[in-house]
């Protein structure tokens, strides 16, 4: 903080020097024209003749300290009346008969100032001019001393502000300690602490520092969060199948035909589970997404169709697409949340469909909105329970229902936040119905 104050201090003296000078030159110019208009006055004329009375009190006001010498010169025209005949003499037309004129001149190797005035007389044809001068030295020395006083006075204030510099950046810098020294404290402990800082009342320069380090410590809560809860998600489904594995190749080295079949169903559902994980996990991350991207919902729904079209055959289910050719169904999103979703979305209507029902996969559009509906045959949700439903590992008819891990609706609805889409389920008489709408106004956003 040094140089700004010495730029500081160097702006404020050339400003300084400047009006110093300035008065300085209006105060001594307003004394030598008092002493000018002093001689002027006695400048008459008697009988045809100018005459004149130097009043020694004229002088007297230009007496200083210094000894400044003191000119002077009274001329009729181009005729010397009296006073110093080598002062140097102004055009008498350029003068004013009404206020004297100050200028700076050379006379006698010395620089001076002249303060000069024309008197008009009466029966006298040329202008009389009456010129008073003095030396500069007291004028120079006033103008030393003001500015040795200014110099003297900001080499003070700098000082004092450079001793009172660290006093104050240390206090004003306190709130900014504590928040470091709170930081700090959490590389202490074992477990991370990704609370919200609490340091008590700060500046209002440092609040949206401590908010956006809040929401930073959020954000990390949340993808912590979601590493614990996927680690313990998956350990705690994968005990399943891989215990069952497990007894199963010890009866398969026993020579079992049954257990081989048992060990090719559970790899199925191993593998299913660990796919569905991911696609959780994939759908609850919290980093930006990358750009939005025109999604053709009829190729997708294609898509996601012929991927399950095997799974529906070997349940007795028919699958459907229900949309207008004409209509083009396009939202701005990601492709493969929207294809995840979709596909989910079919998966479970099968899985929990009846035998000989049928799973359709329907396209609409209207000034709200695009919806993106998939219905199907079986038992449906009950009002009650469709908000447990989507939650993570949600089995409503438990272990006797349809083999599963209960993520499916999870990933639909994770997915369909990412999206901005809304998601509800509703009964299809018989069955259920899932409807994701797109809304016009988040897709233009």
């Amino acid at each position: 903080m040094l140089g700004p104050l010495v730029i500081a201090a160097l702006a404020l003296g050339v400003i300084g020097w400047a009006l110093i000078s300035d008065v300085v030159r209006r105060t001594n110019d307003r004394v030598l024209g008092g002493a000018l208009g002093a001689i002027a006055e006695t400048v008459q004329v008697e009988r045809g003749e100018v005459t004149l009375d130097l009043p020694p009190a004229a002088f007297g006001m230009l007496e200083n300290s210094e000894r400044d010498n003191v000119y002077y010169r009274i001329a009729v025209g181009s005729e010397l009346l009296t006073g110093y005949a080598d002062l140097p003499a102004p055009d008498p037309a350029t003068l004013s008969a009404e206020e004297p004129r100050f200028r700076y001149a050379e006379y006698r190797g010395q620089r001076i100032r002249i303060g000069e005035v024309r008197r008009d007389l009466p029966r006298i044809p040329a202008p009389v001019v009456v010129q008073v001068a003095e030396t500069l030295d007291n004028r120079n020395a006033l103008r030393q001393r003001l500015m040795a006083a200014l110099l003297f006075g900001e080499v003070v204030l700098v000082g004092v502000a450079l001793a009172l510099i660290r006093p104050a950046l240390g206090w004003s810098l306190r709130p900014l300690s504590e928040l470091r020294a709170a930081i700090e404290a959490r590389d202490t402990r074992a477990a991370p602490d990704l609370s919200p800082l609490r340091t008590g009342p700060l500046p209002a320069e440092l609040r949206p520092l401590s908010r956006s380090f809040d929401r930073l410590l959020g954000r990390l809560d949340d993808a912590t969060s979601a590493m614990r809860r996927f680690t313990a998600d998956a350990s705690h489904q994968m005990r399943t199948p891989l215990s069952v594995l497990k007894v199963q190749v010890a009866l398969a080295r026993r020579g079992s035909e049954e257990a081989l079949r048992e060990i090719d169903e559970a790899t199925d559902r191993l593998e299913r589970l660990l796919t569905q994980l991911l696609t959780l996990a994939r759908a609850d991350e919290a980093g930006t997404l990358p750009p939005l991207e025109q999604v053709d919902l009829v190729e997708v729904s294609r898509r996601a169709i012929s991927r399950r079209i095997h799974q529906a055959i070997e349940a007795d289910v028919e699958l459907l697409l229900d949309c207008d050719e004409d209509i083009a169904f396009a939202v701005r999103g990601h492709r493969s949340l929207v294809y995840e979703m979709l596909s989910n979305l079919v998966d479970n209507a099968i899985r929990y469909n009846r035998p000989g029902g049928k799973v359709t996969v329907a396209l609409r559009r209207d000034e709200a909105g695009t919806y993106l509906i998939v219905s199907d045959d079986g038992p449906g949700i009950p009002a009650g329970q469709r908000q447990q439903a989507m939650a993570r590992f949600a089995r409503l008819q438990g272990e006797n229902g349809p083999p599963g891990s209960g993520l499916g609706l999870a990933i639909v609805q994770s997915s369909a936040e990412r999206l901005g889409a809304a998601l509800a389920l509703e009964d299809a008489a018989p069955g259920l119905r899932v409807i994701v709408t797109f809304r016009h106004d988040a897709e233009a956003g």
